[in-house]
């Protein structure tokens, strides 16, 4: 199993910090400020709950005054780069919220999220001020530094995960779409990655709007074209009539207008946690035209609480010759990861074509 990201931050980590803060800043006490993180309930302390007791304890060490507090970190930044970082941008989130310290937060938060990202400390001030922070977006969104332009998408996103959702824009997209289109094309694939997710998100509440974007967007340029069809995944996997359509997928109402045939089988049907299997699949599609079709296999995940939660895995995505015959195997491993955690039961297995279930077996995972 994994190791959980919390455990980034130990002694040794903080120990680390505390020399290059104190090789700064000289009344910092370093022995204090780690005994303070590691006090109770730090044991207990998830992940972001642990980033944000460090900020929080990293501001009652430095200077009282924020622009002097911030001054010392500038000193250091350039050597606390990666995801362990996180908390530097958080300790914005922590005391810069002031009217006062705008300006001051918004360089800081400029400056930090390219060393780690501050994607998450961002969005308390959209929360507050989306309008103005809005206006800022736009002006990260012409910054010549990816990270910072990225920022701009990856801040605002309706449903960024581990980050505070932002209500007002699940409700209404409209005041970020002028911010996605200045990125629509952007050199950077990192930038680009995240317009499609902010689209993907926005697709989960309002589909007309994203569906309408693609429309609009597609053919601009094959970069943009690459932000639209990954926009539009999770409406594909949902087989949404008109996204379908969009991309050239053969459309149906029966899915004997595709296949003939299918079968999908598993090497083991019980099965422990953290072990692997084996699936096949067996595809005969219709006699006549060519199919543009995507497959896919489906897992009814058994939740704690015994429902279930189905997740999708794509297999093939291409057009194939009328009469043509698919078969596959792929391997799964059924081993907890940092993003899914694995329960006891009978888990059903799906296979799928342009969203139509057309075969389905089942693994019964015991535990180890």
């Amino acid at each position: 199993m994994a190791e959980p990201l919390k455990l980034v931050y130990n002694e040794e980590f903080l120990s680390g910090f505390a020399e290059k803060v104190k090789r700064v800043y000289s009344p910092f006490e370093g022995s204090s400020f780690i005994a303070d993180v590691l006090s109770e309930p730090w044991d207990e302390l998830e992940l972001k709950a642990r980033i944000r007791k460090i900020s929080s304890t990293l501001g009652r060490h430095l200077p009282g005054n924020y622009g002097e507090a911030l001054n010392v970190l500038y000193k250091i930044d350039e050597e606390c780069v990666g995801f362990p970082y996180l908390f530097f941008p958080d300790f914005i989130e922590v005391y810069g919220q002031a009217g006062e310290h705008w300006e001051l937060s918004m360089q800081a938060l400029e400056r930090f999220t390219s060393k780690s990202s501050a994607e998450f400390a961002v969005r308390v001030f959209l929360l507050r001020e989306p309008e103005r922070m809005l206006r800022q977006m736009m002006a990260w969104a012409k910054h010549p530094d990816e990270h910072v332009r990225r920022l701009a998408s990856e801040g605002c996103r309706p449903r960024l995960p581990w980050g505070q959702a932002l209500p007002m824009f699940k409700r209404d997209p409209g005041p970020m779409l002028p911010l996605l289109e200045k990125l629509k094309a952007d050199p950077s694939l990192y930038v680009r990655k995240s317009v499609a997710n902010n689209l993907n998100d926005i697709a989960k509440d309002h589909p007309s709007v994203v569906i309408q974007l693609a429309r609009e967007w597609l053919g601009d340029n094959p970069d943009t074209d690459w932000i639209v069809r990954h926009a539009c995944r999770t409406l594909i996997r949902k087989a949404d009539p008109e996204v379908m359509k969009l991309f050239g997928y053969t459309e149906s109402v029966d899915i004997a207008e595709l296949i003939t045939t299918a079968a999908l089988s598993i090497n083991e049907n019980i099965l422990c946690i953290g072990e692997g299997s084996e699936l096949s699949y067996d595809i005969q599609f219709r006699e006549g035209e060519p199919v543009r079709a995507r497959v896919e296999y489906g897992i009814d995940f058994v939740k704690a609480k015994g429902q279930t939660s189905r997740k999708l895995f794509r297999l093939v995505d291409r057009t194939f010759p009328g009469g043509s015959h698919l078969t596959g195997t792929r391997k799964h491993s059924w081993k907890d990861l940092t993003t899914r955690r694995h329960y006891p039961g009978e888990h059903r297995i799906i296979l799928l074509v342009n969203g139509h279930e057309v075969a389905s077996t089942n693994v019964k995972l015991v535990s180890e």
